[in-house]
């Protein structure tokens, strides 16, 4: 007899963390993303020696996007492939090995100086190999075409992944090559296609939930498919020739549809619920670190590029993961869609570190990099703080 996810998950008579994808990896994500960041902090004073064979920023800029981000995708596609494919969750040891290897990842690269590079290289590799035969078996068993986009962008985040590490090897500076700028941009493809379904889905249902009358375009029309199909080429050019003008402008095409396309999903009327603006929020960066790479670009003696890349890697990238993140607990265990006063202070603490980041790449002074790096430490502590039990209980 068929069983559904949440007979899956009440047969499951182990620790209730490991009954849905999304409870292991939000919650060890989200503390990753904390002491990550304060060991950061930590290096850039001075303080500590990070062990890792990665110069202090390539770790750095590893630790978020390969290592926090490909916790968070897959707790998120652990939880929504199920939904997407009508077959039973990843639960139980299964649920825990995958963990595990991610976990190993982590521990690897940061001790990298004490291994082999070909040991620290495939144990960081084989987690997202591994979800990513998950995925695809899924996606197979339940004739789910339509999401192979989403397994072929995690095919190309597990690429740049690789070509990281090689670029490590090569003795190059892996936090500005081709690996960071592939698996970045293969992050922004995957925000704006998951983004452009469930943002304006989402943000529906509780505009006509609140009697607003304000109903957003809906999602995935000929005008989103448009606006992916510039982003693609976009994108690609950047990996490729990041400091060419001719990026530049595509960039600026990208930034200028991007932001058009989110302004057709209303944002601007669901402030009343933290819950639904933080999405839009976040999306914002995705055309706001387009154009301020457009200026980056030419101007780089006014906006550093590195600067310009945290308007995706924080504002985008941490914003969003954290919108879903938080909106997911609630729903998938049993909770009311509201956001309360704990959670608006970690919306407005990852925005906050996000343009104070923005700043101190104009004004570089330490304290302001401290500052940034002290408000994200605060979004995922208290991440971490409101929702561990929540993900660790039983209820759903």
């Amino acid at each position: 007899m068929t069983q559904s996810s949440a007979e899956q998950m009440r047969r499951w008579q182990g620790p209730a963390i490991l009954s849905y994808g999304f409870r292991p990896f939000f919650l060890f994500g989200a503390i990753w993303a904390a002491v990550a960041m304060a060991l950061w902090i930590m290096a850039l004073a001075g303080r500590v020696d990070l062990p890792s064979v990665m110069d202090p920023v390539s770790w750095h800029a590893h630790a978020f996007l390969f290592g926090y981000t490909g916790a968070i995708i897959a707790g998120f596609l652990l939880t929504a492939v199920p939904n997407w494919t009508g077959r039973l969750p990843v639960v139980g040891w299964a649920l825990a090995g995958l963990v595990g290897l991610w976990g190993a990842g982590r521990l690897s690269v940061l001790f990298s100086a004490f291994l082999p590079a070909w040991i620290v290289i495939s144990i960081d590799l084989a987690f997202p190999f591994v979800l990513a035969l998950v995925i695809l078996r899924e996606i197979i068993a339940g004739r789910n075409w339509r999401n192979l986009i989403i397994l072929l962008l995690l095919g190309v985040f597990a690429a740049a992944n690789l070509t990281y590490h090689v670029e490590v090897l090569n003795g190059d500076y892996a936090a500005q090559g081709h690996g960071s700028r592939l698996g970045l941009a293969a992050v922004m493809l995957m925000i704006a296609v998951i983004g452009g379904r469930i943002v304006p889905s989402f943000t529906r249902n509780w505009l006509v939930r609140e009697g607003k009358g304000h109903i957003p375009a809906s999602p995935m029309q000929l005008f989103d498919k448009f606006v992916l199909v510039v982003s693609v080429p976009a994108f690609l050019t950047w990996v490729l020739l990041p400091g060419s003008t001719t990026t530049a402008w595509m960039l600026l095409a990208v930034g200028i549809a991007q932001g058009v396309r989110l302004a057709r999903w209303k944002g601007v009327y669901t402030f009343g619920e933290p819950l639904v603006a933080i999405l839009h929020v976040a999306y914002l960066f995705v055309p706001l670190g387009a154009l301020a790479m457009w200026g980056a670009i030419l101007r780089p003696d006014i906006l550093p590029v590195s600067t310009a890349q945290h308007f995706w890697m924080a504002g985008a990238l941490g914003g969003m993961t954290l919108a879903v993140m938080t909106r997911a607990s609630l729903g998938h265990t049993g909770r009311s869609l509201h956001a309360g006063s704990g959670t608006s202070i970690i919306y407005l603490s990852i925005v906050g570190s996000t343009f104070v980041r923005g700043a101190a790449g104009i004004w570089p002074e330490e304290s302001l990099y401290q500052l940034a790096g002290g408000l994200w430490i605060c979004a995922f502590v208290l991440f971490v703080t409101i929702y561990g039990s929540m993900l660790a209980t039983r209820k759903i």
